[in-house]
């Protein structure tokens, strides 16, 4: 199966409804050029708050209810799309996560994935506000294919993208937040993630920001060998289109069956506790 995926890099200000606007404009363009899936930076629409700690910041946090997700699905639904899109959530129980919601194409939620990873490191305090993800890592079965998520800082951690990868996943979305001199490694843990999986990986980056942590986009497709199949864009908001043939996962897991010669049995250290 062919279609089109489309990646939104943009920068935020600090009004939620106008990033949300700006993001609802970039995404009807996408559609109007052919996009199938359409995929959002991480907290795609919020200014990136978590370079503070600041508990008047926990007032952005919404539900899949919430003004966010409740445009999106009318968006997906209006366009016939599949949309990645992470928010800041508040859940039912009171608990805060950093999530993306899968919409599919009729505008329902096919499920949503909770950042298993969560950094605390300078300009991103991300502990203060988040939950480590009670989602496990699940694949999302859209009008367009098997679909995975994989948040940021997730990228650095290898047993998610197998774990998606041994459920079938075809394509895994990537929303990251990421600034400084850090593409080269970002690029590096993309690709192999793809080599290693046999499937696609689709990193989307936010642009903007402040003087002090600049995001500097960068946006890519690596397809099932490794390979870049859509240069890095630059570092101004844009809609980054490309192709994706569910064929060629089936062809790079044949002739690199990196699955299929796993050793599951001798992976006991993995499940230990070390030092």
């Amino acid at each position: 199966m062919r279609y089109k995926i489309a990646g939104i890099q943009m920068s935020c200000s600090d009004s939620t409804e106008r990033n949300l606007k700006k993001a609802s404009e970039m995404a009807r363009y996408a559609l109007e050029n052919g996009a199938n899936l359409v995929a959002f930076q991480q907290l795609f629409h919020l200014p990136w708050f978590p370079a503070n700690q600041d508990e008047g910041a926990f007032s952005l946090a919404e539900g899949e209810d919430g003004a966010a997700i409740s445009k999106m699905k009318e968006l997906a639904r209006d366009g016939g799309a599949v949309f990645v899109c992470p928010i800041f959530e508040k859940s039912y129980g009171g608990k805060y996560f950093n999530t993306a919601f899968v919409i599919d194409t009729d505008g329902s939620i096919a499920g949503k994935y909770r950042k298993a990873h969560v950094p605390d490191i300078p300009l991103w305090r991300e502990k203060f506000y988040f939950q480590p993800g009670d989602t496990g890592f699940p694949v999302f079965d859209t009008k367009y294919g098997k679909v995975g998520v994989q948040l940021c800082w997730d990228v650095f951690f290898p047993e998610g993208f197998r774990a998606l990868a041994l459920k079938g996943a075809q394509v895994v979305i990537a929303p990251t937040a990421a600034a400084f001199a850090s593409a080269s490694k970002w690029e590096r843990m993309t690709t192999s993630a793809a080599i290693a999986n046999g499937m696609y990986v689709f990193r989307v980056n936010r642009v903007g920001g402040s003087e002090r942590q600049r995001f500097y986009g960068k946006s890519f497709l690596a397809n099932p060998f490794g390979e870049i199949a859509i240069e890095p864009t630059g570092k101004s908001d844009a809609v980054v289109m490309a192709e994706i043939d569910t064929d060629t996962v089936s062809e790079a897991r044949e002739l690199w069956n990196f699955l299929g010669d796993r050793r599951p049995e001798t992976y006991g250290d993995l499940l230990g506790e070390f030092n």
